[in-house]
């Protein structure tokens, strides 16, 4: 797995990329599994958690796809550098939206250690989220009914803040890479 010599850019850049794929993969499985909970219950997930799973799933499938072509030494820099900003944009409004109603609840203070990861709880609150908007699943309430939901939803939060950091610096790299890669010469035809 040793691609193509860019030196610490590259390096760089292969473990921006891995670091980006395991965050986005843990944040792939959080958002699905409440979907599938929600799911369960026969109701409609907030647009919030389907977009998250949304982006998640597009941008992971790049990274892939990225990687490959950097060992490949095929990876157009300008055009990943384009579309690295493209999808930082994307993950700063995750961050936002994952985060609006989170930034002042205190998980700690919901709950006991008793009732951690309770799927009985869950679905209560589930219901008391719904019962309240007039069957419609209020995402800012709903992320403050249980400790475990609540902290899942922050480490989801925390892990696209993160991404949005590793997505800027990958845009950097990318770019450094492309003016950094010499522009390939014709070879001539008569010679």
């Amino acid at each position: 797995m040793a691609g193509p010599d860019y030196g610490a850019l590259g390096a760089t850049l292969k473990s921006v990329r891995i670091l980006q794929s395991l965050s986005l993969i843990a944040i792939i499985g959080m958002t699905a599994n409440f979907i599938s909970m929600i799911v369960s219950d026969s109701q409609t997930p907030p647009s919030v958690l389907v977009g998250t799973l949304s982006v998640t799933c597009i941008a992971v499938i790049y990274c892939v796809i990225t990687f490959i072509l950097f060992l490949d030494n095929i990876l157009p820099f300008l055009i990943t550098t384009i579309i690295d900003s493209l999808l930082l944009i994307a993950l700063i409004v995750v961050a936002v939206t994952v985060g609006e109603p989170l930034s002042y609840l205190n998980c700690q203070a919901i709950g006991s250690a008793d009732d951690m990861g309770s799927a009985y709880d869950f679905t209560v609150s589930l219901g008391d989220s719904i019962n309240q908007n007039g069957g419609q699943i209020d995402y800012s309430t709903w992320v403050g009914m249980t400790k475990p939901t609540c902290l899942e939803t922050k480490s989801i939060w925390g892990l696209s803040i993160a991404l949005c950091v590793l997505f800027a610096f990958s845009s950097i790299c990318s770019v450094c890479l492309w003016r950094r890669k010499p522009a390939a010469t014709p070879k001539d035809v008569e010679g």
